[in-house]
């Protein structure tokens, strides 16, 4: 589903070159369950933009399944994340005074899907992530971990094929995080492929495989968990 080969992005600072990614070749198959960890500054979230097609790689090619999507344009790559590709943040990214069920039509509304369908499957992604009794509440009327829900089943509605999800537990206690990691892995189990970025070992451990980056490159782990 996702093949990098020979990945660099290089990026201009002033009059300095920083190499972010220096050669990186990946593969995560459809259905897999990836955590993606590393140092800060390893590269990690440059590699998740070029994943999630919010930035191009500077050399290298990129498939997601099978389209080379490694030099397209930003319409291109939109339509790509719109149709493929739902995000997950740190941060919910919530609107402050949308109802949950409005928040999670809001990308199906873009996607030019009439009134009552969007609401309909808005209803449908809320009740997998068990807020169907919350669809009408606020983000101020909810928990931190039931906001990450939402933000979770505004992913989901447009029925992408990938969940990216960016340091998904790093705002929420114990047991919210707890909480997430198990929607996670029932997508997973569904047979979602989750990839997760993540700097901490115990939310890693919960995917079936970890890949390590340090200095802009993949490199093994010391229990032999790699790409």
């Amino acid at each position: 589903m996702i093949q990098l080969t020979n990945i660099t992005k290089t990026y201009e600072m002033g009059e300095v070159l920083v190499h972010a990614l220096r050669g990186v070749d990946l593969t995560i198959n459809e259905g897999e369950f990836v955590a993606i960890m590393g140092p800060s500054g390893s590269g990690k979230s440059t590699l998740m933009n070029l994943i999630g097609c919010l930035d191009v790689p500077t050399g290298g090619s990129y498939l997601l399944d099978n389209i080379d999507v490694s030099d397209m344009t930003d319409d291109q790559q939109a339509r790509i994340r719109n149709q493929r590709i739902g995000f997950v943040f740190q941060q919910f990214n919530l609107l402050p005074r949308t109802t949950a069920i409005k928040q999670v039509a809001l990308p199906l509304m873009y996607a030019g899907i009439g009134r009552s369908a969007r609401f309909q499957r808005a209803r449908e992604a809320l009740e997998s992530v068990g807020l169907g009794d919350r669809v009408d509440h606020k983000p101020d009327e909810l928990s931190g971990g039931q906001q990450q829900r939402v933000a979770i089943a505004r992913a989901l509605a447009p029925d992408p094929s990938i969940i990216l999800a960016d340091e998904p537990t790093g705002a929420l206690d114990t047991q919210s995080g707890t909480d997430i990691l198990n929607i996670f892995k029932q997508l997973h189990a569904r047979g979602m492929t989750v990839v997760m970025i993540t700097h901490d070992p115990e939310v890693a451990e919960k995917a079936e495989r970890i890949i390590w980056i340090r200095d802009g490159v993949i490199v093994p782990h010391e229990n032999g968990s790699d790409a």
